[in-house]
């Protein structure tokens, strides 16, 4: 008999049949459902998937005596209550590795299309308007890129922008031995920098870490990206910045007020949006879901995970 999975977030119909194969699934991908998916099936659920925003919080693991197993799909879990699984002795892993070139590939599509302008020339040429009418948007290569959280994303995403003819500087927790520029701070790394990519986890530790005085050091030149977390931005130091040309124009796949887009934000055409999905595309998906399914039957046969937490 398949332990019984409850899965509280999204999943394709394909991927919903692959879980099915290992597991007897309850699928609550909507809010209002998990009340009820609780009630019903709590009291025998023994596997969690989520998701770092959707998260698993004390009262619903309390809600589920035999959980023992518990997995974010992706690499973040800043919203799963660690501390008081591990308490229950909960079994945490989650999907590191599965879909970093996705989001590295992401964040320097949106790096690209924030300094070159891409979202007004756009706009402009289906207007009519020819390029002696627009100001030359500037080069991306040759510049300085400063990664805030030089994980595995930040390290791929250094690799891209080599390829761009980009110089490299870092800030995070430690100095690592990559041949990049450290910083211990973020405002110096933002002084630095032409460009600065959030690629730093999310969480109390990092909230606002990119507010009104890391904006004004990155420059009127300066470019901000973030396929991170949304919190880790101010939102509203960020709406004066591009108000006031305190900087260039920014990227952002995640933002405080998702699934909402960020009404403070719209009005900026020196801004380019998309709907968190920088580690979406098939290829990662799928591999996230493999190892989803591999960590939990290794999990399952007594066997050591392949990504724990």
């Amino acid at each position: 008999m398949h332990p019984q999975l409850l899965c509280l977030i999204y999943m394709a119909e394909h991927h919903r049949t692959l879980l099915s194969e290992h597991f007897d699934l309850v699928y609550a991908p909507e809010p209002a459902q998990w009340p009820e998916a609780l009630a019903s099936h709590g009291a025998s659920v023994r596997a969690v998937l989520t998701n770092g925003a959707v998260g698993l919080s004390a009262a619903q693991i309390d809600a589920m005596p035999k959980l023992e197993f518990v997995s974010a799909l992706g690499v973040g879990y800043e919203n799963i209550n660690l501390a008081h699984a591990r308490q229950r002795g909960i079994a945490l892993a989650n999907g590191a590795g599965t879909n970093d070139d996705c989001v590295a590939d992401h964040a320097m599509m949106l790096l690209l299309a924030a300094v070159r302008d891409l979202r007004s020339l756009d706009q402009q040429c289906r207007a009519g308007v020819w390029r002696n009418a627009v100001p030359m948007p500037p080069n991306v290569s040759g510049r300085r890129l400063g990664i805030l959280g030089l994980g595995a994303i930040g390290r791929k995403l250094a690799r891209r922008a080599q390829g761009f003819d980009i110089e490299i500087g870092y800030c995070g927790r430690n100095k690592q031995d990559v041949p990049y520029s450290y910083f211990a701070d973020v405002s110096a790394l933002a002084s630095w920098a032409d460009f600065l990519v959030v690629a730093t986890p999310g969480g109390a530790a990092t909230r606002h870490l990119v507010n009104a005085d890391v904006l004004r050091a990155l420059g009127p030149k300066g470019v901000l990206v973030n396929i991170a977390r949304g919190s880790v931005v101010d939102t509203a130091a960020l709406a004066q910045a591009l108000r006031d040309g305190v900087i260039h124009g920014a990227g952002l796949d995640v933002y405080e007020s998702e699934p909402a887009p960020p009404a403070e934000l719209l009005g900026f055409d020196n801004l380019v949006l998309t709907p968190h999905l920088g580690g979406w595309s098939p290829e990662a998906m799928q591999a996230s879901v493999v190892r989803f399914v591999d960590n939990a039957n290794l999990y399952f046969a007594g066997q050591p995970m392949i990504t724990p937490l």
